[in-house]
C-alpha cells in the first residue's frame, strides 16, 4: 500500500459526523489506558494481588478479540449508526457498573462487557470515519490514528487525577464522557449505506485466508503481545503514585500520538511500510529489555520512549490491515483485530505469571522476543516478496500466470 497521502484533503477539514465519531472514539481509546496508574491502587482497595488485577485488560481484549467476529455481522444487519450507539450504551452501562464493584471478579466482568460495547463501537468506527471522511482513506486513518494516540495519552491522564481521590471515579468519568459521545454521535450522524451483501460471523476468518492479511494479523499479533506488556505490567514494576504514574504515561501516549501522525508517513514514504515496521519492532524489542534489566529511572526512560515505536507501528498496521487484502474493509480489520487482541489478552495474564515463576526482568525479556518474532515475520514477508518480483521479471512461457500468493502492501 502507499504510504499515507491525503491529497487535496485535509484532516482537519471533516464534516461534523466525523468529528463526533471521532471525539468518542478519544473516549473509547481512553478506556484502554485509564486503569494504567491506577492499578496499585485498585489492589489495594479491593485486596487483590497484581495477577488479578492485570485481568481487567485479560477480560476486556478477550472479549474485545471474540466480539470482533460479531461486528460485522451486526454493523451489516441494522447499520454503523445503530452499531456505534449500541455499543457506546454498553460502554456506558458497564463503565459505570466498573465504578459500583465490591470485589476484583465483579470488576473484572463489568470490564469484559465493556470490552464487548468498546469492540462493537472502535471496529465500526473506523469504517464509519473512513467513509465519512473528506479526503479520502488516508486523510480518515491518520484522524482514526490521531484520536487513538489523543485517547492513549489523556487515558493514563484522566485515571490519574479522578483516581487519586478514589479508584471508582475514573470509570464514573468515563461513562459520563462516553454517554456525552452517545448524544453527539445521535445528532450528527446520519445512518450510513448498508453494504449490499451481509456479513456471516466466520467472514472475519475467512478473509484470513488471504496470504497478506494472514500474515499481518500474525505479526501484529506478536508485537502487540509486546506493547501490552508495557501497558499492563509496567505501571507496577514503576511503582509509582496515581499521579506519577499518569505524567509517565501521558508522555508515552504524546509520543504515540506525534509519531503515529506525524513521524510514520514521511519515513513510510522514504524507505518503504516493511522497512520501517521491522526497524521499529527491533527498536522496540531493545527498549522493552532495557526497560527490564534497567534502574527505575532507566525505566521510566525507556517507557516513555517506547510510545514513540509503538506510535509508528500502529499507523503502519492499520494500513496494512486495510490495504493490504481484497476483502471489504470492515471484514478485514475485523479478521486481523480478531487475531491481534488476543495477544493484547494474553500479555497482562502472562507477565505476572512470569515473574512469579522467574523474576521481573524475564516478562521483559518474553516481551522482546516476542517483538523481534514480529519483525521476523516482516522479514520473511519481504524475503518472498522480492523473490516474487524476480520471478516476475524473468520471461515466462505464455501459459505462466501468478500464482496469487498474498503478501504485504508496501
Amino acid at each position: 500500500m502507499d504510504p499515507i497521502d491525503t491529497g487535496s484533503g485535509s484532516i482537519l477539514k471533516q464534516p461534523k459526523a466525523v468529528w463526533a465519531t471521532a471525539g468518542a472514539s478519544v473516549v473509547a481509546f481512553m478506556g484502554i489506558g485509564l486503569v494504567d496508574p491506577i492499578l496499585p491502587s485498585i489492589a489495594e482497595g479491593l485486596d487483590a494481588t497484581a495477577g488479578q488485577v492485570s485481568l481487567l485488560f485479560t477480560s476486556y481484549f478477550l472479549i474485545t478479540a471474540l466480539a470482533m467476529l460479531v461486528t460485522g455481522f451486526v454493523s451489516s444487519r441494522i447499520g454503523g449508526r445503530k452499531t456505534l450507539l449500541l455499543g457506546l450504551a454498553l460502554v456506558v452501562v458497564f463503565a459505570g457498573l466498573s465504578g459500583t464493584s465490591g470485589s476484583v471478579g465483579e470488576l473484572v466482568g463489568f470490564r469484559a462487557g465493556w470490552g464487548l460495547g468498546n469492540a462493537l463501537f472502535v471496529s465500526t468506527a473506523l469504517a464509519v470515519i473512513v467513509g465519512a471522511a473528506a479526503g479520502g482513506s488516508a486523510a480518515a486513518i491518520l484522524l482514526y490514528e490521531s484520536a487513538l494516540g489523543l485517547g492513549m495519552a489523556c487515558g493514563p491522564l484522566v485515571g490519574a487525577l479522578l483516581g487519586d481521590a478514589s479508584w471508582r471515579y475514573p470509570f464514573f468519568g468515563t461513562a459520563a464522557l462516553m454517554a456525552i459521545g452517545f448524544v453527539c454521535i445521535t445528532a450528527f450522524l446520519k445512518e450510513q449505506p448498508r453494504p449490499a451483501r451481509k456479513t456471516s460471523l466466520l467472514d472475519p476468518v475467512k478473509a484470513l485466508g488471504h496470504g497478506g492479511l494472514a500474515s499481518t494479523a500474525v505479526s501484529a499479533f506478536f508485537y502487540n503481545y509486546t506493547f501490552f506488556t508495557v501497558l499492563a505490567f509496567t505501571p507496577f514494576v514503576l511503582n509509582m503514585s496515581p499521579y506519577r504514574s499518569g505524567a509517565v504515561f501521558f508522555a508515552w501516549g504524546v509520543l504515540l500520538a506525534v509519531f503515529s501522525v506525524i513521524v510514520a508517513p514521511p519515513l513510510q514514504k522514504r524507505f518503504g511500510s516493511l522497512q520501517v515496521l521491522g526497524g521499529s519492532l527491533v527498536l522496540l524489542a531493545v527498549d522493552v529489555l532495557v526497560l527490564g534489566y534497567g534502574g527505575h529511572t532507566t525505566a521510566v526512560v525507556c517507557t516513555v520512549l517506547s510510545g514513540a515505536l509503538i506510535g509508528v507501528n500502529n499507523t503502519v498496521y492499520t494500513e496494512l490491515a486495510l490495504g493490504v487484502s481484497d476483502a471489504p474493509r470492515p471484514v478485514a480489520s475485523a479478521g486481523y483485530n480478531f487475531v491481534r487482541w488476543f495477544a493484547a489478552a494474553a500479555a497482562p495474564y502472562f507477565a505476572p505469571k512470569i515473574e512469579e515463576w522467574s523474576d521481573v526482568h524475564m516478562p521483559f525479556t518474553v516481551a522482546a522476543v516476542t517483538a523481534v518474532l514480529g519483525a521476523l515475520v516482516v522479514l520473511v514477508v519481504l524475503v518472498r516478496r522480492r523473490a516474487l518480483t524476480a520471478e516476475a521479471e524473468e520471461p515466462k512461457p505464455a501459459h505462466a500466470t501468478e500464482d496469487g500468493v498474498g503478501v504485504f502492501a508496501n
